[in-house]
């Protein structure tokens, strides 16, 4: 029976330093995954304001989480999977500090917002590794956001705080003292992506809410009113001198009704290619014989000169 015991003993050590040194084993165990509570950052404790980790996409873990990172060979920078089990919704975040309280982990509230958590909740954290993206989509989720005047450059900006994007996300900016909500409707190459140190291509969808303005029709010319009818012409009343005198002041000239209009007469002999300028000279008047007489008995320079002192020529 001894004997018996003794080998039945080393038979389950060696079956277990077996299993524990499998090559599928130790894969397993270069994972980090557990369960933490999660609260929103307004919760933190301390005397330091950290509305900054609301403004992006990082979480706080404990220390304990860095100990047990630090002996795993996972790669850097790190980037985790958060998994709401009970609502089977998913988001993947980085993480900025190792300060939080044991068995606790801080995240934004947007973020709670996505994984449908309340304060207190269980959430599970596992590393993860992800493709660097390329490309996203987001769709704003109010037309405010057509009022900012460079949308790629705040949206830039803002991604600075965050470490990955996954689809059907919906991130909170802060600009201006105002926060902007935006859907992630697309990312490549992949549905979570790393966007550390990456060169991504970023375009928008129509805002949620959005509509197009409406084209006025070009209406057609409204009929003159009473007001600018034919009959009234401006300034059509008389003047007064300040010196009484009445001289040169005429009547406004009354306005010519359609059928006192003449047409002109036309050119019959108009040619193509050739252009005719007509003018209205007044004709010259006839010269008489008088006026001929005078001007030929005229000589030019033809008078005598007078001197002031009266001497006498010299012969």
């Amino acid at each position: 029976m001894l004997c018996l015991f003794i080998k039945r003993n080393w038979f389950i050590s060696q079956f277990s330093f077996h299993v524990f040194d499998h090559p599928l084993t130790r894969g397993f165990q270069n994972r980090f995954s557990t369960q933490y509570r999660c609260y929103s950052v307004s919760m933190l404790a301390g005397p330091n304001d950290r509305s900054d980790v609301e403004k992006g996409g990082k979480i706080i873990m404990p220390p304990s989480a860095l100990d047990q990172l630090s002996r795993l060979n996972i790669t850097y920078p790190m980037l985790f999977k958060l998994t709401n089990k009970n609502s089977d919704r998913m988001t993947h975040c980085g993480v900025l500090e190792f300060v939080a309280d044991e068995g606790i982990c801080y995240l934004p509230h947007w973020m709670m917002q996505n994984l449908l958590l309340e304060e207190g909740g269980l959430v599970q954290v596992e590393s993860v590794n992800l493709m660097v993206a390329t490309y996203s989509k987001f769709q704003p989720q109010s037309p405010d956001f057509l009022d900012i005047t460079n949308p790629k450059a705040v949206l830039e900006n803002a991604l600075r705080n965050f470490a990955c994007l996954t689809t059907g996300d919906v991130i909170a900016i802060n600009y201006n003292e105002k926060i902007y909500e935006l859907r992630v409707m697309e990312t490549k190459p992949d549905k979570a992506v790393s966007i550390i140190e990456c060169d991504m291509n970023v375009d928008f969808d129509a805002p949620l809410g959005y509509k197009e303005p409406e084209r006025r029709a070009q209406h057609q010319e409204e009929p003159a009113s009473e007001y600018m009818s034919e009959t009234n012409k401006a300034f059509t009343g008389s003047g007064n001198r300040l010196d009484g005198k009445t001289k040169g002041i005429e009547p406004s000239p009354a306005p010519l009704a359609p059928s006192d209009i003449k047409r002109g007469i036309p050119n019959y002999e108009f040619k193509v290619g050739r252009i005719t300028f007509i003018r209205n000279s007044r004709p010259q008047a006839k010269k008489t014989t008088d006026d001929d007489d005078a001007m030929n008995r005229f000589i030019a320079f033809s008078g005598q000169g007078q001197s002031l002192r009266k001497k006498g020529r010299k012969p």
